[in-house]
């Protein structure tokens, strides 16, 4: 079963893995730093053993990267991961962005119901099941979450099931919910945020989501 490191260390760059499994361009480590499509987040990018990974899919409990044709890499090799860390740090950011503003939602209307989420680096967005415009929260859900920001709260991140790899976000006077993304460590880190309504039609509303660059923590 991979040991995944992005949750002990989301800010972690480089890491030394052994490869576990290997069949044909596909390959499996022990351990990994490397995210891979889950819950709406956007895989990571990077390199195995100094090779492109082109995709990354969960695998049950274990993660599968593809990597280039010949990359001849077998069973036991020791190889060096590398993440890119803007990319990381925006997936970050946007994810707890994202499950902030959803948050937020379920206390302004109680029984809203979220139909699809995307988080990338870039930019977020949640789909939610209502009718008439939701931008006539915007301003409430602005003043809340800037309030988030400014506090600097801790998040605190752990297993609620570590045998299947749940786990859950807490930060306390606010919220907690399941979720296996990367998180940065405070609140603050999320920065300005700006929201932007998209009418998708048939009862169906989207909030998209972008915040201030940043580099990436020293």
């Amino acid at each position: 079963m991979t040991i995944k490191a992005f949750w002990d260390d989301p800010y972690r760059l480089r890491h030394e893995a052994r490869v576990s499994a290997a069949l044909g361009d596909e390959v499996w480590l022990d351990e990994t730093i490397f995210f891979a499509f889950s819950g709406g987040q956007e895989s990571d990018a990077g390199s195995i053993g100094g090779h492109p990974v082109l995709e990354a899919r969960k695998d049950g409990l274990d993660i599968a990267y593809r990597l280039p044709e010949g990359h001849g890499l077998r069973v036991g090799d020791a190889v060096m991961v590398e993440i890119d860390g803007l990319r990381r740090y925006g997936l970050m950011r946007h994810h707890f962005a994202a499950e902030m503003i959803l948050q937020l939602m379920y206390a302004l209307e109680p029984g809203t119901e979220k139909v699809g989420a995307h988080i990338g680096p870039a930019k977020a967005r949640i789909d939610f099941a209502r009718e008439g415009s939701i931008s006539s929260l915007f301003e409430a859900l602005q003043y809340k979450s800037a309030a988030l920001v400014v506090a600097d709260l801790p998040i605190i991140t752990a297993f609620s099931d570590e045998a299947n790899h749940r786990r859950f976000w807490r930060v306390e006077g606010f919220a907690q919910m399941g979720c296996g993304g990367t998180h940065p460590r405070r609140t603050g880190e999320i920065g300005t945020l700006s929201l932007k309504r998209k009418n998708q039609g048939k009862g169906v509303e989207r909030i998209e989501i972008t915040l201030d660059t940043r580099p990436f923590p020293a």
